[in-house]
């Protein structure tokens, strides 16, 4: 049965103390952009712990789960009825949409904001209990039910729901201000920005590529597709593209061959960092992982992480590659990095890599090189792109 109304709740803004009501003021304004994203108008009462979602029009329950399966800061959620505080009315709603299909377990829950209202929150959940069991015969199982009936006693109305669906936790995208994302376009750096999207911060992509060489085309095209199938968790609906084939070729003339992988992060850090000030961002994340590739050594990893003027933040950094793929997997990025593209890193990629790099050849390597005016060229180069 379609309803207009939802109840969210959350849990990990209720630690928030002070600055409750600022999360929560997020986590609504979320809930009301992706569901205006999918067509629908409402607004969004506050309650003690929980939200209750109006909205003009009714939704089935999988335009819902569709809606706010993705917003981040949500405990759990479910489509609800509201109906008089009176139990002929809760009974009667219960009983109408009980769910079809073999014999369940099931549990009633009940909690009562108005404690005025005749019976306790056990005898609410015994008597409805009774009724569901007459109806159906089905068993009641308070741990690991198949069904969670849910009641909750308001002082003028009562909400009554009928399953209840997971959220993804964590915090509002906006609570933690803005960060930018070295976005490849491989299985990594997706997983990684889902991450940082988790702990509530705005997410802006920047996407290197090795134009005019290779194909770059094929890797930007990937990059935007990446950046849209994140859009439904909150990222930025734009990145930033930036060629630097020219400025890799440079470094192979001039640099040592094991250290040219080491200076072309050298130079997207850089890079990186320049956008990220521009955008007002406090943080570069990565999807590196702890020696998974020769450059992801903890001396590699430091000698690049030092051209940054910011915090490296890197998430996946003790997960392994069947980790972070099953996860790529679960938030729908993987068979995106499977499309045509070539990794700027690839690009004229040396026989040799050094895999213990020293800080002190770095900066030797570094000094063959006129990295500012490579940084610069490059940030002339980048463009900011819509999606």
């Amino acid at each position: 049965m379609e309803t207009p109304h939802a109840v969210v709740h959350y849990a990990e803004i209720g630690l928030k103390g002070g600055n409750r009501a600022f999360f929560e003021r997020v986590l609504a304004q979320n809930i009301l952009r992706r569901v205006e994203h999918l067509g629908g108008k409402g607004r969004v009462e506050r309650l003690s712990g929980r939200f209750l979602v109006h909205l003009d029009a009714p939704w089935a329950p999988s335009a819902w789960e569709e809606a706010l399966s993705p917003v981040f800061g949500i405990a759990y959620f479910a489509p609800i009825y509201l109906v008089p505080p009176d139990m002929e009315a809760i009974r009667a709603v219960i009983l109408e949409n009980l769910p079809e299909g073999p014999p369940r377990t099931f549990r009633i829950t009940a909690s009562r904001d108005d404690k005025s209202f005749p019976l306790t929150s056990p005898e609410i959940q015994r008597e409805l209990g009774a009724a569901v069991q007459a109806r159906t015969g089905w068993p009641v199982r308070l741990k690991g039910a198949e069904l969670d009936i849910g009641v909750e006693i308001l002082r003028n109305r009562a909400v009554v729901y009928l399953g209840r669906i997971p959220g993804l936790g964590g915090l509002p995208v906006g609570v933690s201000g803005k960060v930018v994302l070295l976005l490849s376009g491989g299985i990594d750096s997706p997983v990684a920005g889902y991450f940082a999207l988790k702990r509530g911060c705005r997410v802006i992509p920047i996407h290197f590529h090795s134009r005019p060489f290779g194909n770059w085309m094929g890797s930007e095209s990937r990059a935007r597709e990446m950046v849209r199938a994140l859009g439904r968790y909150g990222m930025e609906p734009y990145l930033y593209i930036v060629p630097i084939g020219k400025q890799q070729r440079e470094i192979t003339v001039q640099a040592p061959v094991a250290y040219r992988v080491i200076l072309y992060r050298r130079l997207m850090m850089r890079v990186a960092t320049a956008l990220a000030r521009r955008e007002g961002a406090k943080a570069i994340f990565t999807g590196e992982s702890l020696g998974q590739v020769a450059s992801q050594t903890l001396e590699s990893l430091t000698v690049v992480e030092d051209a940054a003027g910011l915090p490296v933040l890197r998430p996946l950094i003790s997960l392994d590659k069947t980790e972070i793929t099953a996860l790529a997997e679960r938030i729908g990025t993987y068979t995106l990095s499977l499309m045509p593209g070539d990794d700027c890193c690839q690009f004229l990629m040396p026989r040799r890599v050094v895999t213990h790099p020293r800080m002190e050849e770095t900066l030797q390597a570094e000094e063959r090189v006129e990295m500012d005016r490579l940084v610069q060229e490059a940030l002339d180069g980048a463009t900011r792109v819509e999606v």
